[in-house]
């Protein structure tokens, strides 16, 4: 019988420090003369009195270690818990939104996804547009610290191999979440800072600049203004995927960086992958747009390197409607959204070491058929990989392509179109934002979806963000019952 109170005990903790940030966007709204401070004011009380409830009613378990069952199930409850309390400004504010609505939306920020059902962004109340961006950026520092300590450790999707640089953690989860979620914040905040003082050099007033860089280490895409990011054209985009880049690096290279040992961040051969194919397809978009769009060099360039940035770190910013541009670039940033970033990031999706850990076996595979009494094994980092890393590996994939289907078929039931469906299966599983077509593409939303369609969506949302495999076990009969 797995013992709910540890699970409890942090939730109510989680949810009161949610309720406490929400006097954050109370002031802004208090600034600018908003009446819809005394909604961030109420959803604050309500937060902390129920987060605080819990916390105080289980605080005999704190520092309590967690089994690999109570890992597991806090680790998925955290992510429902917070949007469900995220979404009470969406209910009870100016925008007055439905609860899916509500919910859809808190769920895209905190898996930093991206995708929205708001519109009319550029007359929202500031405190409800800053709301959004705050959900993003928690969500970003959260699941760095899943990533980091809980899924190396339960062995979900060949993260294990990460074991080593994510610490010895097991048993002692908690105290040991606490110390490195206190490196990684010093860090985020750096970065943030440094981004917003970026974009604030480029041009933007600083109530865009605080948001967007929130939203952009975070790798999440939630703006200020209906067009995205085509708000904001020239240098700012540079800065962006400068910073995009940055938010989806391994932070554990930061933390090294930190320590005095620069090195590791060089030869990490997923942050060499991921640098080569950003610059790979920038270079290849480049090129098609100035041979059939008749472009020039530094604004195909920009807008390539913005666009490529943004849909393979799941960021999801749109800087112009790339739909436009013709098959070639849909096509490629429809699979480059099933990329995804370096593990360990605030980066989403499938993630560039699984697909180097897939090369290398399938090289291994080869090279045994060509010399059958020969012994060949994958090597990742100058390390062989074990079988359980690959098998591991092979199941997320096969359960990633499994729930593409699915959903894909689900959503078409619905009543959607095969692109809409299929485009916005894929980027809600692989959490980047944008789909394809003239409802859900780069320049619409998923506000005139049906409320089956965002319910299916959202769900997707929270699978993907948690890397699929760490949601469905909580499915099988063998995890309650062992």
């Amino acid at each position: 019988m797995i013992d709910p109170r540890p699970i409890v005990y942090v939730i109510g903790l989680v949810v009161a420090f949610l309720g406490a940030t929400m006097l954050l966007p109370m002031l802004v709204d208090l600034y600018y003369g908003s009446a819809d401070w005394a909604v961030f004011l109420s959803s604050a009380v309500i937060s902390l009195v129920v987060g605080g409830s819990m916390a105080l009613a289980t605080a005999n378990t704190a520092g309590h270690g967690l089994t690999i069952q109570q890992t597991f199930l806090l680790t998925t409850l955290i992510w429902i818990a917070l949007p469900l309390f995220g979404a009470l400004p969406f209910l009870l504010g100016e925008i007055e939104a439905r609860p899916v609505d509500a919910f859809f939306e808190a769920m895209s920020g905190v898996t930093t996804t991206g995708s929205t059902v708001f519109t009319g962004l550029d007359d929202l109340p500031e405190g409800l547009l800053l709301w959004r961006s705050m959900l993003q950026w928690f969500g970003g520092i959260g699941i760095i610290v899943v990533a980091m300590v809980f899924l190396p450790e339960l062995r979900v999707g060949g993260m294990q191999v990460f074991r080593s640089e994510a610490f010895d953690t097991m048993g002692k989860v908690l105290p040991r979440a606490v110390e490195i979620a206190g490196q990684i914040t010093w860090i985020y905040l750096g970065l943030t800072l440094a981004n917003m003082l970026a974009y604030i050099a480029v041009g933007m007033t600083p109530f865009d600049a605080v948001n967007h860089a929130f939203t952009t280490i975070s790798t999440g895409g939630f703006s200020t203004h209906d067009a995205s990011f085509g708000a904001f054209q020239g240098a700012a985009e540079y800065v962006a995927a400068l910073f995009m880049i940055l938010g989806s690096l391994p932070f554990v290279r930061y933390i090294q960086i930190v320590q005095g040992t620069a090195r590791p961040i060089f030869t990490d051969p997923q942050v060499r992958g991921y640098l080569t194919v950003i610059l790979s397809v920038t270079m290849a978009m480049t090129l098609f747009r100035l041979v059939f769009n008749g472009d020039h060099f530094e604004h195909g360039f920009r807008e390539g390197i913005f666009n490529v940035t943004s849909i393979i770190s799941g960021t999801g910013y749109a800087s112009v409607d790339y739909q436009l541009w013709g098959t070639f670039p849909v096509v490629t940033f429809f699979f480059l959204g099933l990329v995804g970033g370096c593990a360990g990031s605030t980066a989403c999706s499938v993630k560039i070491f699984r697909y180097q850990l897939l090369f290398a076996s399938v090289k291994a595979q080869i090279r045994a058929i060509h010399s059958p009494h020969g012994v060949f094994t994958p090597r990742y980092a100058g390390r062989a990989v074990g079988e359980d890393v690959l098998s591991s590996v092979m199941a997320f994939f096969v359960m990633f392509v499994v729930s593409l289907g699915v959903l894909s078929v689900l959503l078409s039931l619905t009543g959607l179109d095969t692109v809409t469906a299929v485009s916005g299966a894929a980027t809600a599983l692989a959490n980047v934002g944008p789909g394809l077509g003239g409802t859900i593409g780069p320049a619409g939303n998923f506000a005139t979806l049906n409320d089956t369609a965002k319910w299916l969506l959202a769900a997707a949302m929270l699978v993907g963000r948690l890397e699929v495999l760490s949601v469905f076990v909580l499915f099988t009969r063998r995890f309650w019952t062992d």
